[in-house]
């Protein structure tokens, strides 16, 4: 017990990503809280064996079966049950070893064994934003059916979910999404052409995985964020807006009816979402950096500048078009990011890479999951045919 806090069994899913390690340092900062069960990688074995050892969970799963036997050799000794493979990652995502899922799983790769914890009727901290934006209203009608809680890590998305507690019957008017910008805030077309990888992986504020940063830096991760907003907050599309906030320290407000302005506020650091989601609906003492606001900082607000960083405007379409759109999108931009953290092709690319695709793919209104699965392998399909080889 912790603060009269249950000790709650956690299932990481993806724990050698950025949010994954986050993770296991909250949960090794509070060992009478949380014990990890489920701990899963897609191929990075030798970081996954050393977290295997640490925490001793019950179950491991290595994506890359050809990873296999190095992970179960190398915890032979330890009562651990070792898988491998995709199917396995479904598999543990329905049996009934922990009590919340950390879906921290990179891209759609996530989506089937959230989808199983739901299912399986097991709580979800939810920080792989592609699950939502791919299929919205199938997520989160299985989870209201299962009456699974489904609690965001994002950081925008976990400050508007603490705006909201005691606002039941509060209608929202908006929610304001806030952007630092990224590395190339204020930067033209003219600049963005010559950007390089290393470049564009600087992020001024977060810490964070290659993909999150890529997008980060197009601007895409904000449009991925919109349209996850829709979903876990069950907006219309006008109620959704994004701000240009380069310092981080407002991670995103609601505003009422009434027109008063809720926000959530802090230093930039996942940790602290990443604990809230895990502990909620308690909120437990951490030993984070605080904000201090006797130290002179101006806290400043701008619109995007979606002339320049055109994704927004490809994610407000897609949000507002809805059907298969969003899926088309987010598989190409994976595609995408893949090609430019690959030098294939330039940063400015990336986003015509994504317009692109979302013109020539067939558009499906009302898409069953197996139709979001094959909008997903088509798009990958037709994005990468267009990156010369």
């Amino acid at each position: 017990m912790s603060n009269g806090l249950v000790k709650k069994r956690i299932a990481i899913f993806g724990s050698t990503g950025s949010i994954g390690r986050q993770t296991l340092e909250v949960i090794d900062a509070n060992p009478s809280a949380f014990s990890v069960e489920v701990l899963t990688a897609q191929s990075n074995d030798e970081l996954l064996i050393k977290q295997a050892l640490h925490f001793k969970p019950n179950i491991v799963v290595i994506g890359d079966e050809k990873k296999y036997e190095q992970v179960r050799t190398a915890l032979a000794s330890e009562p651990v049950k070792v898988f491998a493979g995709e199917k396995s990652l479904e598999e543990v995502a329905s049996m009934d070893v922990y009590d919340m899922m950390l879906a921290a799983i990179v891209g759609f790769a996530g989506l089937r064994p959230t989808l199983r914890a739901i299912d399986n009727g097991k709580a979800i901290a939810l920080a792989n934003k592609e699950t939502l934006v791919v299929a919205g209203d199938i997520v989160m009608q299985k989870a209201f059916e299962k009456k699974v809680p489904i609690i965001p890590v994002d950081s925008e998305h976990s400050a508007i979910f603490q705006c909201l507690i005691g606002e039941t019957r509060s209608r929202i008017e908006r929610v304001i999404l806030t952007a630092s910008g990224g590395p190339f805030l204020g930067k033209k077309p003219n600049f963005l052409v010559n950007v390089k990888r290393d470049h564009a992986l600087q992020h001024p504020n977060w810490n964070m995985g290659a993909k999150i940063s890529i997008d980060s830096a197009t601007l895409m991760n904000k449009g991925l964020e919109m349209i996850e907003a829709k979903w876990l907050f069950n907006l219309q599309p006008d109620q959704v807006q994004v701000v240009i906030h380069p310092q981080s320290i407002i991670h995103s407000m609601v505003q009422f009816e009434d027109g008063s302005i809720k926000s959530q506020m802090g230093l930039p650091d996942m940790k602290l979402p990443i604990q809230y989601a895990l502990a909620f609906p308690r909120r437990i003492p951490s030993g984070f950096p605080r904000y201090d606001f006797r130290k002179p900082n101006t806290l400043t607000f701008e619109e995007p500048d979606v002339k320049t960083f055109r994704n927004l405007i490809l994610a407000t379409e897609a949000l507002n078009k809805g059907g298969n759109l969003p899926c088309v999108m987010n598989a190409a931009n994976e595609i995408a990011v893949f090609a430019f953290l690959r030098n294939r092709i330039g940063f400015l690319d990336m986003t015509d890479l994504v317009e692109r695709t979302m013109q020539e793919l067939p558009f499906i209104e009302h898409p069953t999951l197996e139709e979001y699965f094959d909008s997903d392998g088509e798009a990958r399909n037709f994005a990468a045919s267009l990156i010369k080889l």
